[in-house]
């Protein structure tokens, strides 16, 4: 019930300039044997985050930061903890996401992690931690335990659990570090936060078009929902990407993995494209090479 083994990580030290505390998570100790699920009593159907998808009649999206198409077995990011404001009574919600994809249109098969705060999942306006999957040839999609899928391991922390730490404007700056990637052995999709703690996995037979690999990846910001583009809400801090560190909310050590289980920077080519679906709304700036990966700053106040 671990990974059979992780990525090679290039053994640099980063280079990001300002400093920010890493969020440990709140730690239920479940007797071995036993994982904590979140109840949820929350009606009705939740909308997945996904980037260039196909939504349900009615849901809108804005997405801001960086995607990457060519085959992908794997990506991370460090993700600047904000936590977004978001109508407590709209259906809209707001994530800072990571993604991977395979397929094309309908039929695309898709996992996902990050931060998100969605009211009308949760019942409240904390960000939280969920995962996500869509299967494309079924059009099912499911986020955290809503349905049958993931397959939890942690015994001492949950997906929908509440970041216990969040970025203050011009204060102190609290990030985390999420991480998809393929088992080679198992051929396993995991997902860990932190340090490399296993949250769990999605086994490959779940999916079609991304039982082997991805052909694209994104990391940074979407909004989702009803009215994510007529009354869209914060992305990130709130704050427009021009601003900066501690004012506005920045990914980083953003990688991939490649065909030879490495975590790798994207070349920046035609394969990688950085941006924003309304430039009016949300900004991406500052985008640079990093040690390792690659940063951004993103976000606004819709």
């Amino acid at each position: 019930m671990q990974p059979s083994s992780f990525p090679v990580w290039l053994d640099i030290e980063p280079q990001f300039p300002h400093s920010a505390s890493q969020v440990e998570p709140s730690i239920i100790d479940c007797p071995v044997g036993t994982i904590p699920v979140l109840r949820n009593s929350r009606s009705g159907t939740i909308e997945a985050p996904n980037i260039y998808g196909v939504s349900s009649t009615g849901v809108e999206r804005e997405a801001a930061g960086i995607e990457y198409r060519d085959d992908v077995y794997g990506a991370t990011v460090t993700i600047n903890v904000w936590e977004p404001k978001v109508n407590k009574d709209s259906k809209d919600f707001s994530a800072t996401w990571v993604q991977i994809n395979n397929g094309a249109g309908e039929h695309t098969d898709r996992i996902g992690a990050g931060l998100i705060v969605n009211p009308s999942l949760s019942g409240d306006t904390f960000v939280r931690f969920h995962i996500a999957w869509t299967n494309g040839l079924e059009k099912k999609a499911c986020i955290d335990q809503s349905c049958l899928g993931f397959v939890q391991v942690n015994r001492k922390w949950s997906p929908g659990a509440r970041m216990p730490h969040v970025s203050i404007y011009d204060g102190p700056q609290w990030e985390t570090k999420v991480n998809i990637f393929k088992d080679l052995k198992t051929k396993n999709w995991w997902v860990t936060y932190g340090k490399n703690m296993p949250i769990g996995y999605w086994p490959s037979s779940l999916f079609t078009f991304l039982h082997d690999k991805g052909n694209f990846a994104f990391w940074g910001g979407i909004v989702q929902g009803p009215t994510a583009t007529s009354k869209a809400p914060q992305m990130g801090s709130g704050h427009f990407a021009s601003e900066g560190f501690r004012k506005a909310a920045a990914i980083r050590n953003i990688q991939i993995v490649n065909e030879n289980y490495t975590y790798v920077t994207p070349e920046d080519d035609l394969r990688l494209a950085h941006g924003t679906s309304n430039p009016t709304l949300y900004t991406v700036d500052k985008f640079r090479d990093d040690t390792p990966g690659m940063r951004i700053y993103y976000g606004g106040p819709g």
